[in-house]
Formats: structure tokens, C-alpha cells, sequence
């Protein structure tokens, strides 16, 4: 799939939210769901602060995204996430019907396409690689510092 300008702005915005779960000493991803080329929700990991090991970006902008819209189905929006969703968040986005996801770095320990990459909604469209760069320092740089 071709990415654009758009999809540029956008993982821009999610790595906003990445940089402020940084800041609360969380693993820095971050997240920003899309409709019609408007953001209506944002998320970044707070499973720290929440005590809850499914406060993944992803989820916490999939709960945002669908008050949001008022209803549990996504269809026609697009999730931006700096780094690959893991099984858990792959699977949520499914059952969302998000329309496409766009994600940053791969995360070949957890990512979704490790383990199985039909987790998505069948008509799921998926980018990979966006700011790829700057969405893996920003983790790296993270547990560089954790040890």
C-alpha cells in the first residue's frame, strides 16, 4: 500500500503520544485512530500507571475512538501506531473493524506477524514502516536508559 503525506502527519502525532508515555516512564508507544482525516482519539501506554497490563496505545484509542463514533465498529478509520500491535491489540483491532492500521517500527519479539498475522479483519489494509526510524530509537532509547 502507498503511504502519503498524510499518513506522515499522522505517525507524527502518534509519536507525540509516545514521547508523553516516555515522559510518565511508560513504554513509549503511542497511538492516534483517524477518520475522514480528523483525529478522534488518542492513546499511549499507561499500563504502569493504570496497573493494567492491557493499557496498550492501541486499546486505550480503540475505547476513545468508538465513543468517539458511538458505536464498537471502525470501519473507514485508520489506526496509527508507532510500533507493530502485539496479538492482544491486533485482535481488538479486528473486532473494531478498523479499516487500516500504519505502524511504525516492526517488534519482531511481540509484534502480530511473528505470531499470526491473520489476527486482522480480512479486509484490513496495513502500512508498515512509517517513521520506522524515529519510532525505534524512540524505544531503544528507552530500555538503553531502564538499564
Amino acid at each position: 500500500m502507498d503511504t502519503t503525506a498524510e499518513d506522515t502527519r499522522m505517525m507524527m502525532e502518534a509519536l507525540k503520544e509516545a514521547r508523553m508515555a516516555a515522559e510518565e516512564d511508560e513504554v513509549p508507544i503511542g497511538a492516534v485512530i483517524a477518520c475522514r482525516g480528523q483525529i478522534i482519539a488518542r492513546g499511549h501506554n499507561m499500563t504502569e500507571m493504570l496497573n493494567d497490563p492491557t493499557a496498550h496505545a492501541e486499546m486505550l484509542a480503540l475505547t476513545a475512538a468508538t465513543n468517539a463514533m458511538g458505536g464498537k465498529y471502525l470501519t473507514g478509520c485508520t489506526i496509527y501506531v508507532t510500533v507493530e500491535p502485539c496479538p492482544m491489540c491486533a485482535a481488538a483491532l479486528a473486532w473494531a473493524q478498523v479499516s487500516r492500521i500504519v505502524y511504525g517500527a516492526p517488534d519482531p519479539k511481540r509484534g502480530y506477524t511473528r505470531f499470526t498475522p491473520s489476527l486482522l479483519h480480512p479486509k484490513t489494509e496495513v502500512a508498515a514502516g512509517i517513521l520506522a526510524d524515529a519510532c525505534s530509537d524512540l524505544v531503544t532509547e528507552f530500555f538503553r536508559n531502564k538499564r
